[in-house]
């Protein structure tokens, strides 16, 4: 499995855009892939203009194609890339689970 985490920094009060176009993301992109194993954006209630986001991966190749989709690059890429700071990527490798 593959885990994904990626802490942005969104522009000077961007938050709610940026949580509308999560909000739409999620069913199309990551809702509709079989290799997308969780999609979750935490908002920090301390922090304003932050979203953080934590994959799940069954393997590379489903984070290719979940980067590669349509919905993707069309309001990832696209859009939500214009209400950010900075773009921070880090892998994970999972260790133990319960």
């Amino acid at each position: 499995m593959l885990a994904k985490v990626f802490p942005i920094p969104l522009k000077p009060g961007k938050q709610a855009e940026a949580e509308r176009l999560v909000h739409e993301f999620a069913p199309l992109g990551p809702g509709q892939e079989d290799g997308t194993v969780s999609f979750r954006v935490y908002r920090d209630p301390a922090k304003p203009d932050y979203l953080l986001f934590v994959e799940h991966f069954a393997d590379q190749a489903a984070y290719d194609a979940h980067t590669g989709s349509a919905a993707y690059r069309e309001l990832i890429s696209g859009r939500f890339a214009d209400l950010i700071t900075e773009f921070v990527e880090i892998d994970h490798e999972l260790v133990v689970s319960h």
